[in-house]
């Protein structure tokens, strides 16, 4: 992905953005205020004369209540409730940001790929990759996907897991695989005279292939 790519998806991701607000009746002020920048940052963002971070992004998508994938795709909107107004979303992305820097640096040593050798393929600056992985510096959604795809990673290895956005859009995607099942297993799923089956196959899944054929011929042996 080469400068005019980027530039096409800031772009792109600044629609998707602003998309997202409107459809959510959320002012400038408030997106801004929610992800703790100013008010003039997040009209660029919507314009697409930059880019937001993925913590930064992450919490706009906690905040307007909506699927991470909106970005990426076209998941329907979730009907999440509110978020708590006790998450300090400054401090939150602060966090965050440090996590993707460390996270950059881990998969880009998994690959035993440099700095210098990550700046030639990205066109992005030594210091400023440097900056990223150390958390000094907010990394622009673009340059990391484009990181991303020079690496041979997913974005979803940067995707909050076990903070406040993280838990939250863990239970969307368990509400939207739910969703995704027909109405027959819905059902099933949904009477609670069906719970120990459930348990039942949450127990087989998490055995080995070797246990569950010794099961298997356990149960054999007791019909025959």
């Amino acid at each position: 992905m080469n400068n005019a790519q980027i530039t096409i998806r800031e772009k792109k991701l600044g629609l998707l953005i602003r998309d997202a607000r409107v459809a959510e009746r959320r002012t400038v002020k408030e997106c801004a205020a929610a992800i703790s920048v100013t008010q003039a940052i997040f009209r660029a963002y919507e314009e697409g004369r930059r880019a937001p971070s993925l913590p930064e992004l992450e919490t706009l998508v906690y905040y307007l209540k909506i699927p991470i994938k909106q970005f990426w795709g076209n998941e329907t909107r979730s009907d999440a409730p509110a978020i708590p107004d006790t998450v300090n979303t400054a401090q939150l992305i602060s966090l965050r940001q440090r996590m993707v820097g460390a996270l950059l640096r881990q998969e880009r040593n998994k690959v035993n790929m440099s700095i210098r050798h990550l700046s030639k393929e990205t066109g992005i600056s030594s210091a400023r990759l440097n900056a990223y992985e150390m958390g000094a510096r907010p990394i622009p959604m673009p340059e990391l996907e484009v990181v991303i795809k020079v690496m041979g990673s997913r974005i979803e290895i940067f995707f909050d897991q076990s903070g406040p956005v993280g838990q939250w859009m863990n239970a969307q995607r368990a509400m939207q695989k739910f969703l995704e099942l027909s109405d027959e297993m819905q059902n099933f799923v949904c009477q609670p005279v069906n719970r120990p089956y459930l348990e039942l196959a949450m127990k087989l899944s998490s055995m080995s292939k070797e246990k569950l054929r010794s099961v298997a011929e356990g149960l054999l042996d007791i019909t025959l």
